[in-house]
C-alpha cells in the first residue's frame, strides 16, 4: 500500500504564502471593483434645460401620496378583517379623497384642493378655506 507523499515543510510554507497572496489579490481586486461600480454618485436623471421649463398637460403628472392637502389625513394600514374561520387578513382603509376647488378670499383666485370628506365639512363649519388654512398652517399658494 503506498501512502500520500507529504510535501516538506518549507514547500508547505510556501505554498502557504501563494495562497495568502492570491487571496489578498483576489480581494483587493474585489474591492476596486465595487468602490468603482458602488463608489461615486451618479444622478438617474441628468438634469437638462428643457426639464427646468415648466410643462402642461400629461407630461406635467407627477404621482402624489394620498393624503388629504388640509388635514393630513393618511390611509389606515393597521386594518383587519376577521373572516368567518377567524383568518385575519390585513387590508388599507383608505382615506375619502376628493378634488374640490374653493375660492380664497385672500388670493382673490380659486385654489384646487385634494381633500378628505371630512376637511369639506370643515371648511363649511368654518366658512372659507381661508379660516380653515390659516388654522391647521396650510399656504394656500401653493395650490
Amino acid at each position: 500500500s503506498s501512502k500520500p507523499k507529504r510535501l516538506a515543510p518549507s514547500s508547505c510554507i510556501t505554498h502557504h504564502r501563494a495562497m495568502k497572496s492570491f487571496f489578498a489579490l483576489l480581494l483587493l481586486a474585489l474591492a476596486v471593483a465595487s468602490t468603482s461600480a458602488f463608489g461615486g454618485y451618479t444622478p438617474v436623471f441628468a438634469s437638462s434645460p428643457s426639464q427646468t421649463q415648466p410643462r402642461n398637460g400629461a407630461a406635467s403628472m407627477e404621482m402624489r401620496a394620498r393624503t388629504c392637502d388640509l388635514l393630513g389625513k393618511t390611509p389606515n394600514r393597521q386594518a383587519r378583517v376577521v373572516t368567518f374561520s377567524h383568518k385575519r387578513i390585513k387590508k388599507v382603509q383608505g382615506v375619502n379623497l376628493q378634488w374640490k376647488r374653493f375660492h380664497s378670499e385672500q388670493l382673490g383666485r380659486k385654489v384646487r384642493l385634494r381633500v378628505s370628506t371630512k376637511a369639506i365639512k370643515t371648511i363649511n363649519k368654518m366658512g372659507s378655506i381661508d379660516e380653515a388654512a390659516k388654522k391647521f398652517d396650510v399656504d394656500l399658494k401653493r395650490f
